[in-house]
């Protein structure tokens, strides 16, 4: 019998230990990552009052449009820079960046690079 490696299951090992070692305050907020199959999701959210200042994704109508025309990549730094954008209207520059248990490649590093696009600082 073939022993799986449920690669779901050592992604939120790896996330429960990151959590472990940062969080977000009112001065600088968490940026969290959820990536699924076809789409990526970014919220800031204040881990004191445990609320969500911000959020994007892929499925907002703007960048929906932009899904046609571009890769997966070129959708998480739209993302990543829509998110920097509405942060910034909210007066938070700086975030500590929450990769959610994924590898700092792909999608998850397209969504940083167009947050410090935006004007966000990690």
């Amino acid at each position: 019998m073939v022993n799986k490696i449920d690669s779901n299951k050592v992604r939120q090992g790896r996330h429960e230990r990151l959590r472990n070692k940062l969080s977000g305050d009112a001065a600088t907020p968490r940026l969290n990552v959820y990536r699924s199959l076809n789409h990526i999701y970014a919220q800031i959210i204040d881990d004191t009052k445990g609320e969500t200042l911000v959020a994007a994704s892929s499925l907002d109508a703007d960048i929906k449009a932009l899904r046609d025309e571009n890769d997966k990549k070129g959708v998480a730094e739209a993302v990543g820079e829509k998110i920097a954008k509405l942060a910034i209207d909210k007066n938070i520059t700086a975030v500590v960046y929450d990769r959610g248990g994924y590898l700092y490649t792909g999608r998850v590093a397209s969504l940083a690079e167009g947050a410090r696009k935006g004007g966000l600082v990690f």
